[in-house]
């Protein structure tokens, strides 16, 4: 069972956004992420949070509520949930915007996913972000975009179906030399032997 959880940040083109759902999925909003759920049109299973930013509460559906004076996000709250619930593979929606703390959190959470070696992603209007420490092969069409950031210094990175290919090479954190590939065939296909990457699917 996938776990979409969605957050309080940006979310602007909902039709694009809605083509990525599916039926079976079991939808959590952490706080006012329930306002994109209405504007998805779809109802949560589970609404979630110390609702700081969501003052008027639905009725119909389950309600988690915790203190605001708490040592988690309710992003992270909904994906603890979740996990509880059975669910091993995880989209996080609303999960980049202006309060970059927040953003920032919520990417390096996909380490988290990793270690418990569930698949996640998350996905916004330009943007579907992973991490991988073994590999990964990504549905594109060509010409798109494809960065690969280290979060640690990676290793034996060798890439196929992108333009500048790598070959056994090592990224080093704080370069960009992964940064800006171009989509040639699909699916392009990543692999290392050591270290954490960051893979970004992105459109302008």
């Amino acid at each position: 069972m996938r776990a979409v959880i969605l957050a309080g940040g940006n979310m602007f083109d909902y039709a694009y956004i809605r083509r990525y759902l599916s039926p079976d999925d079991y939808i959590i909003a952490a706080d006012s992420g329930y306002l994109h759920a209405e504007a998805l049109g779809i109802r949560p299973h589970l609404l979630v949070g110390d609702f700081d930013s969501l003052r008027t509460l639905p009725g119909g559906i389950e309600i988690h509520r915790v203190p605001p004076e708490k040592d988690f996000t309710d992003t992270e709250l909904a994906i603890d949930i979740a996990r509880e619930r059975g669910c091993k593979s995880f989209l996080l929606l609303g999960a980049i915007g202006s309060r970059m703390d927040h953003t920032l959190t919520n990417i390096l959470h996909l380490t988290r996913f990793l270690e418990a070696s569930e698949h996640a992603e998350i996905l916004d209007e330009h943007n579907r972000i992973w991490i991988t420490d073994t590999g990964i092969e990504v549905d594109a069409k060509t010409g798109d975009t494809l960065s690969l950031i280290p979060l640690t210094n990676c290793s034996g990175v060798t890439t196929e179906n992108l333009t500048y290919p790598l070959y056994n090479a090592t990224l080093e954190v704080g370069y960009g030399l992964g940064v800006s590939n171009v989509v040639t065939a699909s699916p392009a296909r990543v692999t290392l032997s050591s270290g954490r990457l960051l893979v970004m699917l992105c459109r302008d």
